[in-house]
């Protein structure tokens, strides 16, 4: 990974500007950027009252909360793939 190029894109997140410097496409860094944008804007939206550090760690929170449970169904269709190959 180290001999990879890297990309290096301003984003807006929940109105702040930075900059996001990785391996991937700028396309898929746009995106994550916008994913976490929207998802805070959605919680911002239930909670008018957090500030945005608090919302940017719930944001974190729910985040890793969806990975785990996507994780989790990822490993049972693994199983069950297992279980029909025989």
């Amino acid at each position: 990974m180290a001999d990879q190029e890297k990309n290096r894109i301003s984003v807006e997140i929940y109105g702040h500007s930075y900059k996001m410097v990785g391996t991937e496409s700028t396309g898929h860094m746009r995106l994550v950027a916008s994913i976490v944008d929207d998802k805070m804007r959605e919680i911002r939206v239930h909670n008018p009252s957090l500030d945005s550090s608090k919302l940017a760690v719930l944001t974190a929170v729910n985040t890793v909360h969806e990975l785990l449970k996507l994780k989790e169904q990822v490993e049972e269709l693994e199983e069950e793939l297992k279980k029909l190959k025989g």
